[in-house]
């Protein structure tokens, strides 16, 4: 896959809709949650040709779920930047396409030409909106290289740039208490949010020992645990995903699948599969079986808001 200078490879059958469905049998996956691929937030793009993108992008993905209810529930993806438009593309998501996770990106390029975290003054219409509607959201990086003047090399802004900003995200949306803020929204954050569990310490110790720099800003140790913030497990190391267990409670833990991601999962490298990271939990004694199964079924319905399937087509 190829758009410009960014590029894909396509490593497996499993990229394609009827082998994906056959992958799935395989690895005894009955129902996954799909989030919009990154790259089409439309992250600097004009105004219309954003829209357009991201319409079609959403028709797509609504597709998939009508076609296949029993198996898929997608996400839908709008552009902060251009608000107006992103409230009515939430509404049509919703009542027209039946649609009922929202994705968002970590970090977006606004109209004023300044890259903004998605915890902003300017996103509160989206989150309210969300709000009333009770969607599910997942918020997950992407355009790091654009943020970042670095150059590419060893696979840096998705190994390590892409957690940063999940971090990033993290913190602005603990400290403005978001959270609270719209405690009908349940927000999902990518990858574990990996280095924002590993970092907690540090934003502590600068909320007690730096206060003149936290004006309006909230305990971090206020926002762990907090019923309608989930992480996922994809942070592909059972010592880090322990880390995650104990700041964040099994409860708000969701099992991830890196597929279609080129990171070994769709049988690439050796000893890979969806969810190693959790059997590799259970045999050091991280979690019980019991939490393991909670983590692949029941927790993940906890964080969308509803039963998953048939239930979820459009009206």
């Amino acid at each position: 896959m190829c758009q410009k200078n960014w590029k894909r490879p396509v490593t497996h059958p499993s990229f394609f809709l009827k082998e994906k469905v056959e992958w799935m049998e395989k690895n005894n996956i009955d129902h996954e949650v799909v989030i919009t691929l990154s790259q089409l937030y439309a992250n600097g793009y004009e105004k219309e040709l954003a829209c357009d993108i991201i319409r079609f992008q959403n028709d797509f993905q609504q597709s998939v779920q009508e076609k296949y209810p029993e198996k898929f529930t997608v996400g839908f993806v709008v552009q902060p930047a251009y608000t107006e438009d992103a409230i009515k593309e939430m509404e049509r998501c919703v009542y027209q396409l039946g649609l009922k996770v929202l994705c968002l990106p970590t970090h977006f390029y606004d109209t004023d030409r300044s890259w903004k975290s998605i915890a902003d003054e300017k996103t509160k219409p989206i989150f309210a909106l969300a709000n009333e509607l009770k969607l599910a959201i997942e918020i997950h990086p992407y355009d790091s290289e654009k943020m970042v003047a670095l150059e590419d090399v060893f696979w840096r802004f998705h190994l390590i740039w892409m957690c940063a900003q999940t971090a990033d995200a993290f913190h602005l949306y603990s400290n403005l208490n978001f959270s609270q803020l719209y405690p009908e929204t349940r927000v999902c954050f990518a990858h574990g949010n990996q280095f924002g569990q590993m970092g907690h310490g540090r934003r502590v110790q600068a909320y007690l020992g730096r206060p003149d720099l936290f004006e309006n800003g909230k305990d971090p140790r206020e926002n762990i645990r907090c019923s309608n913030v989930f992480f996922d497990t994809l942070v592909h190391d059972v010592w880090s995903f322990e880390l995650l267990v104990k700041r964040q409670g099994t409860s708000q833990i969701v099992a991830g699948l890196d597929d279609p991601y080129p990171l070994g999962e769709m049988d690439g490298i050796p000893d890979s599969y969806p969810g190693k990271v959790l059997d590799d939990a259970v045999y050091e004694g991280v979690i019980t079986k019991a939490e393991q199964k909670n983590i692949w079924n029941r927790n993940v319905i906890n964080w969308l808001g509803f039963e998953p399937g048939l239930n979820n087509i459009r009206k």
